[in-house]
């Protein structure tokens, strides 16, 4: 087994009223309650609470790291009397109260509009490059296959009580914001710092941080950073995002980047994922594709088994409408999510078939 880039993860969730389903801004209480905890942090609205994994170098060091955020942010929910789940957009409304930090304050006064929209949830993957041009190699690597990640991973299908159509609609939120769009390919550095800089100097971001391409050079750390991901609705879809992202960063390195899509194809690839969700067709290429570097990192049969798994049962959007064709209440549907999103989704799923 090679050794492989180091991997990261971060995991966003909404928190849940066990009683209404409804979003509640408890993160200040909680986060209170888990000071001193490395890897729970704050997100932009109150509703929202933040995982960041340790840097780890496999996949079940991936697995064991997102098992034990989850159960010890669901731990802390429960103990304020909310869920903790895993979901990108709330599904029986939000309660837009920013965060009380500088840097989200200041975002919410540049981008009042957005507000209301903004609490959507993500699954970032961090791969470790060795430059960062090395890491506009991944970004090409990356940019064909983002549609087929998101498909994978859509989680978001309710919003406001009603079933939106999309199985990601944290999408089309998300790409309100002027920054969230598909990397280009950049030729250097040089290029790619323009763009960023580009960006802030309009005022279409505060900063480097807020630039919210769907897959970027980290502002802050010496990675990739893909950001088109659905939080997974559980732990396993997670793992398989990881070994993918990886494994397409190590196949660009290797120089392996294929043909570039057009903006417009790229674009039209983003918005069918999000409103259909999993593509078998794109996602069996992507296995065939990354398959070298799977096996080179020992990865080939966790993402193998994790891909299988996904396209018997659906993503996370498909999961959720089962559930929720069987929940009599908003309050029953939000206790099956946080279910699901702290390890007994089988549970749950049982009750829905």
């Amino acid at each position: 087994m090679a050794d492989a880039p180091a991997v990261g993860v971060e995991e966003e969730f909404v928190l849940l009223d066990t009683h209404t389903g409804a979003a509640v801004p408890a993160a200040p209480r909680i986060l209170a309650a888990l000071r001193g905890e490395p890897g729970v942090v704050p997100e932009f609205l109150r509703f929202q609470i933040e995982t960041v994994t340790s840097v780890c170098h496999s996949l079940g060091e991936v697995r064991a790291d997102l098992t034990r955020l989850r159960r010890r942010v669901g731990e802390a929910a429960a103990d304020t009397g909310c869920l903790a789940v895993a979901t990108a957009v709330a599904p029986f409304g939000t309660v837009p109260l920013v965060t009380a930090e500088p840097r989200y304050e200041r975002l919410a006064a540049l981008f009042p509009a957005l507000v209301a929209g903004a609490g959507t949830c993500a699954c970032h993957v961090h791969v470790g490059i060795p430059s960062r041009a090395a890491g506009l190699r991944a970004l090409a690597g990356l940019r064909p296959w983002l549609g087929v990640l998101l498909g994978l991973t859509a989680n978001s299908p309710y919003v406001d009580g009603a079933d939106s159509g999309w199985a990601s609609t944290r999408y089309p939120l998300w790409s309100r914001w002027p920054t969230a769009r598909p990397p280009a390919a950049w030729l250097d550095v040089a290029e790619y710092d323009a763009a960023v800089a580009e960006a802030i100097g309009s005022g279409a971001a505060p900063d480097a941080r807020g630039v919210y391409f769907y897959a970027r050079l980290s502002p802050r750390h010496p990675t990739v950073e893909v950001r088109i991901a659905d939080v997974c609705l559980d732990v396993a879809d997670a793992v398989v995002l990881a070994g993918l992202v990886r494994a397409l960063v190590t196949t660009a390195l290797r120089g392996e980047v294929g043909p570039q899509p057009s903006d417009v194809a790229l674009a039209r690839s983003l918005r069918a994922a999000a409103r259909h969700g999993l593509d078998r067709a794109g996602a069996t290429r992507l296995l065939a594709h990354v398959r070298p570097a799977l096996e080179e990192a020992g990865d080939l049969e966790v993402v193998h088994r994790g891909w299988a798994a996904l396209a018997d049962r659906g993503s996370g959007a498909v999961r959720q409408r089962a559930l929720r064709a069987v929940s009599a209440t908003p309050a029953e549907f939000a206790a099956r999510l946080a279910a699901a999103t702290r390890g007994t989704e089988d549970e749950s799923l049982e009750a829905a078939q």
